[in-house]
């Protein structure tokens, strides 16, 4: 039985070691996290994901996933940690560092190395590999040395590590083909062969490309509210076009992806990614404009029930979610709150969380930040009797409500104007 070692058991660490395991490789996962270890060894998970709990507890059962502190000899060892940006919005990489220097010791002759955690470019060729080298290997011949980012939906991730196509880069071509190999074991999409920095561009232009677009879309809405037009029947209109696919505005881009990407290209050639940094900027003011529609409804005597902290919808990740810095600036202004997260456990996050009764509880305002289906469709009873004259405000656009006795609003309709809709003939 072929081995691995997994270090960093994460968002996309643990299920990629659970998804080798049950391709039959002997799989150690490695992490600092005691909690995430001893949850690991007992068949549990620390983070949410659909399926992966079940996936977890079969493959450990099994003994083919093992969790350890530190890392094992293996076969093939796949770093999987963060990489945040540091204060200037440069890439923190000491964590791929010191997982790279963590996984010397154990290093054997015809070993297999992919980095699948998102770097800059040249990470591979300037970083990582000059570790290596540093310690009497030769890269490509002794140890082949790949890049294979992750591209997969939270919510998703078990489906799309196996059928989405996967980009493999190597420090040379052999690396690159051993790696692709090893993914083989489990992975039904396309496996592209490439070079270490094309597919360490190219991941982070998959991330750049959305976060360009939702900054289309959030501009539109700031254009659109000025202008007192109603942006998402102008976003449906212009999709209707065959070569247009607008997206949708929001409070804001979180996760680890989006939110970080763009500022690994921007850093490398600050001076050409003027557009790419526009939108950073773009996307980043959305909390202060969520805020901004909030004050001219209420005064900072008011409750808000804020519901939602995740990024994105049915997930536990809060990982620069822009719903934080909401809440930091309804919190400088003196609001006073109500939070509810029904994925979110009080641990991960500093905010005191409510239960949905609790916080709308004589409450002036419900704010949505995530799409969680909880929201969706929501007891419209229990909100006009513990409401203050319920107002929803929907920056997610995901809210249904049948009541007139709650005031909605959302990117389309947040003054009422009421914009005539033409046809021509």
């Amino acid at each position: 039985m072929k081995r691995m070692c997994v270090v960093g058991l994460g968002y996309i660490g643990l299920p990629t070691a659970a998804m080798f395991a049950k391709a039959g490789w002997d799989v150690t996962g490695v992490d600092i996290n005691t909690n995430a270890v001893e949850k690991l060894n007992r068949g549990e998970i620390h983070i949410e994901e659909v399926g992966l709990g079940e996936l977890v507890k079969e493959v450990v059962a099994k003994s083919n996933l093992k969790a350890m502190l530190s890392p094992d000899f293996a076969d093939c060892f796949v770093i999987a940690v963060p990489t945040p940006h540091n204060d200037d919005l440069t890439a923190n990489l000491d964590y791929v560092i010191a997982a790279t220097k963590s996984i010397l010791p154990y290093l054997q002759k015809g070993n297999t190395i992919i980095v699948e955690s998102t770097i800059p470019p040249r990470t591979i060729d300037d970083v990582v590999a000059p570790i290596l080298i540093e310690n009497n290997w030769i890269v490509g011949d002794d140890v082949y040395l790949s890049h294979c980012p992750e591209r997969v939906l939270p919510g998703r991730i078990l489906i799309e590590l196996v059928e989405n196509t996967r980009i493999v880069g190597g420090i040379n071509k052999t690396s690159a083909e051993k790696a692709a190999e090893i993914y083989r074991a489990f992975v039904k999409g396309d496996i592209l062969i490439t070079s270490a920095i094309s597919a360490e561009m190219s991941k982070l232009m998959e991330n750049t490309y959305r976060d360009v677009n939702i900054a289309l879309a959030n501009e539109l809405a700031k254009i659109s509210e000025k202008l007192e037009i109603n942006t998402l029947e102008v976003i449906e209109l212009a999709n209707r076009h065959p070569r247009v696919n607008l997206h949708l505005p929001g409070p804001g881009v979180g996760g680890h992806c989006l939110a970080v990407d763009p500022y690994f290209i921007i850093e490398k050639a600050p001076d050409e990614s003027v557009l790419i940094s526009n939108s950073r900027k773009i996307n980043n003011s959305m909390p202060t404009f969520v805020v901004n529609q909030v004050k001219k409804l209420f005064n900072n005597r008011s409750k808000i029930a804020v519901l939602g902290l995740t990024y994105k919808g049915n997930i536990d990740d809060v990982r620069e979610s822009p719903a934080m810095d909401v809440l930091e600036i309804l919190k400088e202004e003196g609001y006073r709150l109500g939070i509810y997260d029904p994925h979110v456990k009080q641990e991960q996050v500093y905010f005191h969380l409510s239960t949905f009764d609790e916080a709308i509880n004589d409450a002036d305002c419900i704010l949505v930040l995530t799409d969680h289906n909880e929201f969706k469709i929501m007891d419209e009873e229990k909100i006009i009797n513990c409401m203050n004259n319920p107002v929803i405000f929907d920056t997610r656009n995901c809210v249904s409500i049948t009541k007139s006795e709650i005031k909605y609003y959302n990117y389309g309709n947040l003054y009422e104007m009421n914009v005539p809709s033409y046809t021509h003939a």
